[in-house]
């Protein structure tokens, strides 16, 4: 799997009733272009109003996540969003005709299957994961559930749920890889207690339950003309009523299917994260409100990271990736113009590297005598520089090729950089290199504090004087 942005190939087409408004309504999911995330439109309504699939946009999460705009509704999105999140599609544009999204067969497999089908495609952009850093937990001390999310290095969710019922006590469920969301999680289905079903539809929802769409959890004994009762009111056939069990007389897929369609639902609420993210996830007794609580406070971590907390966090005490000596055998560049003093982090896409700023260099001479600042324009090259390793190292003979500003964008200086500074660069690749060109965001910090940022687009080209 690679890092770039995905959608799917074609759109999907598909119809079904809601589960708590019973309407009959048609869905079709597009592919979207890059940075899109997921957004629904109702194409019911006049102008068609298009809503986001954003933590901030829920407006109700007590028996489904519901999300709003501008007063627009669409509901039940979270089994959709958990197999486009599960599959790891980041762009899409779901038009619905209704106010709520089919639930098919109360699971996930429907639309993992169709999206399958059709297939997924990688766009010209790279993902843009939120990391989690430092643990983030969510308690509800009310309800006893509880979030917790650790740094790891891919996205994966350990999840418990606790009944108080004879037949739904304790489970357990996880997934390590997101490989394995589509035959683990996906096919299974939603869950209601036989004792909660008549509140339910008195609280006018669950219009569109039956034995197809959700597992029947019976955990008490029933009389038949109770449960006769029941099927009258859900318009279904009588049955046999069993002591106690799965009402449906339908075998399970999992011994822990419910607990592991709760960990489907997870999934689905953090789509509303709106990015991939990268840490290991422990949950317990959560349901939809706790969900998207805790994808409420990502989003608000991210919204601050954004700014002043981003910078990457530098130890000087470890050995770096490249020293000077190492800097100087990839750049062409000498000093007084070589403005990379190492290099701490690189991989595929991302660079970190530093520069110690100090009152000896020769800009300080006349900018300024008396009020030493390092020239905006020399901090734009540092980046630039920096971004030119992380370019030529993908290159198996790094020294042979030479790196050329096509264009310089978005630049904004928000900080002073003066003698004394350690400043840390970090780059990134907006997309992947194509035909030599590299187009790279760059921030630039002293300590925690942003000082500049921009946007580079390089040519690589062959060095003539190594040829």
């Amino acid at each position: 799997m690679t890092d770039n942005q995905k959608t799917i190939k074609s759109s999907i087409a598909l119809k079904g009733k809601g589960l708590h408004t019973g309407i009959e309504v048609e869905l079709k999911i597009n592919p979207a272009p890059v940075n899109h995330g997921y957004k629904f439109q109702r194409v019911d309504l006049e102008d068609k109003p298009i809503i986001s699939a954003i933590a901030e946009n829920v407006v109700d999460a007590s028996r489904s996540t519901v999300i709003a705009e501008k007063g627009h509704k669409v509901g039940t999105i979270e089994h959709l969003l958990s197999a486009l999140f599960g599959l790891g599609v980041d762009n899409a544009l779901i038009e619905i005709s209704g106010p709520e999204v089919p639930i098919l067969d109360g699971s996930s497999k429907i639309f993992v299957e169709e999206i399958l089908k059709v297939g997924i495609i990688d766009q010209q952009a790279m993902k843009e994961y939120f990391t989690i850093k430092t643990p983030i937990i969510l308690k509800d001390d009310v309800k006893g559930a509880e979030i917790m999310m650790y740094p790891d290095d891919k996205f994966s969710v350990d999840i418990m749920i606790n009944y108080d019922s004879t037949m739904l006590n304790n489970q357990y469920a996880s997934i390590d890889e997101m490989e394995n969301y589509a035959t683990d999680i996906a096919t299974c289905r939603t869950f209601v207690f036989m004792r909660d079903l008549e509140v339910l539809l008195k609280n006018n929802m669950i219009k569109g339950g039956d034995i197809d769409n959700a597992i029947v959890i019976v955990d008490r004994e029933i009389s038949q003309d109770e449960f006769d009762h029941l099927a009258d009111l859900f318009n279904i056939p009588r049955m046999a009523v069993q002591p106690t069990g799965v009402l449906n007389n339908i075998s399970l897929q999992f011994s822990n299917e419910a607990a592991r369609h709760k960990l489907l639902d997870l999934i689905g609420d953090f789509a509303l994260v709106g990015q991939p993210i990268k840490g290991k996830i422990i949950a317990r007794r959560t349901g939809h409100r706790t969900n998207t609580d805790f994808a409420k406070k990502l989003r608000q971590i991210i919204k601050t990271n954004k700014g002043d907390n981003l910078a990457p966090q530098y130890d000087p005490n470890l050995a770096p990736l490249f020293d000077i000596n190492e800097v100087r055998k990839i750049l062409p560049h000498r000093p007084p113009f070589l403005l990379i003093d190492k290099i701490l982090e690189m991989n595929q896409t991302t660079i970190i590297g530093v520069k110690n700023v100090t009152m000896n260099e020769p800009f300080f001479v006349g900018h300024f005598p008396n009020e030493p600042v390092m020239p905006g324009v020399l901090i734009v090259e540092a980046m630039a520089q920096c971004g030119g390793i992380l370019v030529l190292k993908s290159y198996p003979d790094p020294e042979n090729y030479i790196t050329y500003f096509m264009k310089i964008d978005k630049v904004k200086f928000r900080g002073k950089v003066v003698p004394g500074d350690t400043v840390i660069f970090r780059l990134e690749l907006m997309e992947p290199i194509r035909r030599g060109i590299a187009n790279m965001r760059g921030l630039t910090f002293v300590g925690n504090k942003l000082v500049a940022e921009g946007e580079f687009v390089a040519l690589v080209t062959k060095d003539k004087n190594k040829q």
